[in-house]
C-alpha cells in the first residue's frame, strides 16, 4: 500500500489518497496537517504533435525517443496522451503509424491513449488548412486510416476531417464502425455537411475555433453550427494565443460539459525562442512570450509550445474558472468522452494516474506523477 497525503484540487482539503498497485482503494480526510502541495488526477491529453524536442511528424520516432517524449510529459504531469500525426504524404502517414506499434516498456505503453491522424482528409484553403502543408491534403481515403490502422496495431483511435468533402458521410460510418472517432476540424463545411456528418457518426470538433478562415459570414458559417450542435464535443487550445478570451468563454458556455482542453504541443514545447524548422509548419518563429507562428506570417499558428499544464494555469489566470474546475478540463473531461476509467478523478476504483503539484504565482509545478500506482516522476527525493 502506497500512501499519498495532499491538498485536494477541488476542494481544498487535506486529504490521503490509498493506492494498492494500479487503483485507489482509499481517499481519506486527515486532520492536523497543512500539506503545501496539491493531489489531482494526471493531465489527459489528446493532441500532442511532438514534446520537448522529440517531434512526431519528422521521421518516425524510434522506442527510445517515444520513451524520452513520454518522460517528459510525466514531468509536466500528463499521464495520457494521444500522439498527433498531421497532413502527410500516404506513404509518410503510414510510416509515422507504424513507429507507435514499437514494444515499449508497460507504463509507457499504457500512457498512450492511441494515435490521431489530424489529416490529411482536410480542407485545402488558406486559413482553414492552418499550417498543414497543402500539398499533402486529399479527399478521404479509408484505405489510409486501414492502413494505419493495420501498420500500428490497431492504434488509430481518431480522426480529423473536413466533411466538405464529397463521399465524406460514407467515409464518416465507415470509420466510425472501425471503432474509430472522427471529429471535425481544418473544414470549410457548410451547415447541411456539418449536419450530416454528424448524423453519419461524428462526435467531436478539433480543436474548435482554430483553423479557420480570419473572417467569416457573421450568422451562417462553421463555427456557429458547431457551438450550436449539441452531439458534438469540442476539444481547445487553452494557452491564451489560440483563443481570445471572450471566444473560449462563450464555448465553454454553449458546450458546458462537452468540452476538454488540448495542448497541440509540437516538438518545440520548451525550446528558446527564435526562428526554427518543424514538420508541422516548416519554417516557424516562437515568440519570447511562447506564440508559435509562422514565420511568413505571424497571424497564423503553427501548433502550441505551451505544455498542457500551462494551458490550465493560463484559463485560469483569465478568470474562466477556478483551479479545480480547469484542470478538470484537462484531466477527467477528456476521460469521460474517450470513456477512460480515469474520468473518475481521484475516486476509490479509479486507476492511480495522479499528480502532486505547487502553484506558484500562476505557475503549476509537478512535484511528483504517478502513473499505474507507479512514481514516474519524483521532485520530493
Amino acid at each position: 500500500m502506497t500512501h499519498i497525503i495532499g491538498r485536494h484540487y477541488r476542494t481544498g482539503e487535506p486529504v490521503r489518497l490509498i493506492i494498492d498497485r494500479s487503483m485507489i482503494v482509499g481517499v481519506e480526510s486527515v486532520k492536523g496537517v497543512d500539506p503545501l502541495r496539491w493531489v489531482a488526477p494526471g493531465l489527459v491529453d489528446c493532441q500532442v504533435n511532438g514534446y520537448r524536442g522529440i517531434d512526431f511528424n519528422d521521421v518516425p520516432p524510434t522506442p527510445d525517443e517515444i520513451v524520452e517524449a513520454t518522460n517528459a510529459m510525466w514531468r509536466d504531469g500528463v499521464t495520457s496522451f494521444m500522439p498527433t500525426i498531421v497532413s502527410h504524404s500516404l506513404k509518410d502517414t503510414v510510416d509515422l503509424a507504424g513507429a507507435w506499434a514499437s514494444c515499449l516498456p508497460p507504463t509507457v505503453a499504457s500512457s498512450i491513449m492511441g494515435l490521431h491522424l489530424e489529416g490529411p482528409f482536410i480542407s485545402p484553403e488558406e486559413g482553414p488548412r492552418g499550417a498543414h502543408d497543402a500539398q499533402w491534403i486529399t479527399e478521404p481515403r479509408l484505405e489510409l486510416v486501414e492502413r494505419c490502422q493495420t501498420v500500428s496495431g490497431g492504434m488509430v483511435r481518431l480522426v480529423t476531417m473536413s466533411p466538405h468533402w464529397e463521399g465524406s458521410a460514407e467515409f464518416v460510418r465507415a470509420v466510425t464502425s472501425l471503432g474509430i472517432t472522427v471529429s471535425i476540424g481544418h473544414t470549410t463545411a457548410n451547415s447541411s455537411q456539418i449536419r450530416l456528418a454528424v448524423n453519419s457518426g461524428a462526435t467531436l470538433s478539433t480543436h474548435l475555433g482554430n483553423g479557420t478562415h480570419i473572417y467569416l459570414p457573421r450568422h451562417r458559417n462553421y463555427l456557429w453550427d458547431q457551438l450550436a450542435e449539441d452531439r458534438l464535443w469540442a476539444s481547445v487550445i487553452g494557452d491564451g494565443f489560440h483563443l481570445p478570451y471572450a471566444v473560449m468563454k462563450v464555448i465553454l458556455r454553449s458546450k458546458e460539459n462537452r468540452v476538454y482542453l488540448i495542448s497541440d504541443a509540437v516538438a518545440l514545447t520548451g525550446s528558446k525562442p527564435g526562428h526554427h524548422r518543424t514538420s508541422v509548419g516548416g519554417s516557424v518563429y516562437l515568440h519570447e512570450n511562447g506564440k508559435l507562428s509562422l514565420s511568413a506570417d505571424s497571424e497564423l499558428l503553427a501548433g502550441a509550445a505551451t505544455p498542457l499544464k500551462g494551458g490550465v494555469a493560463q484559463m485560469v489566470s483569465s478568470g474562466l474558472g477556478d483551479m479545480g474546475t480547469m484542470w478538470d478540463l484537462a484531466s477527467c473531461r477528456p476521460s469521460t468522452f474517450w470513456r477512460r476509467a480515469t474520468c473518475a478523478g481521484l475516486a476509490v476504483g479509479a486507476p492511480a494516474d495522479i499528480v502532486l503539484f505547487e502553484d506558484e504565482a500562476g505557475h503549476i509545478n509537478i512535484r511528483q506523477t504517478i502513473k499505474d500506482g507507479h512514481i514516474v516522476y519524483d521532485e520530493l527525493q
